[in-house]
């Protein structure tokens, strides 16, 4: 096994596709042990290097909506079917009061309700 740390871009790649080659690795192997290793080491690199903001709140609506299978019409009882038709077209901001109801309603991390 021949792993160093991930300081740069190249070395990045390089793990990479040292990763996919090992991919199939069966545990508690010599190969799934280095696979094991380097995918750690790749998951800090990505957690250093690569922010993933949390989603805009409208989307994140609109992607709760579409998992439940709901319509705007369902939303209505949350904060009025004209607030929802706004929220949803981008044209009234998101309220304290209609984060925590989509949040306790919907189940929708606060976090992406109030970037």
């Amino acid at each position: 096994m021949n792993i160093k740390p991930i300081k740069n871009q190249t070395d990045y790649a390089i793990a990479l596709k040292k990763a996919e080659k090992l991919w199939d690795a069966k545990p508690n192997t010599k190969a799934g042990d280095e696979f094991e290793v380097l995918t750690t080491l790749i998951e800090k690199y990505e957690a250093d290097n690569y922010t993933i903001l949390p989603p805009d709140p409208v989307e994140a609506i609109k992607f709760r909506m579409e998992q439940m299978n709901l319509t705007q019409k369902d939303l209505a009882h949350l904060i009025g079917a004209n607030r929802v038709s706004e929220v949803l077209n981008r044209k009234r901001k998101l309220s304290l009061s209609m984060i925590k109801s989509f949040h306790a309603h919907l189940r929708i991390p606060v976090d992406s309700l109030m970037r």
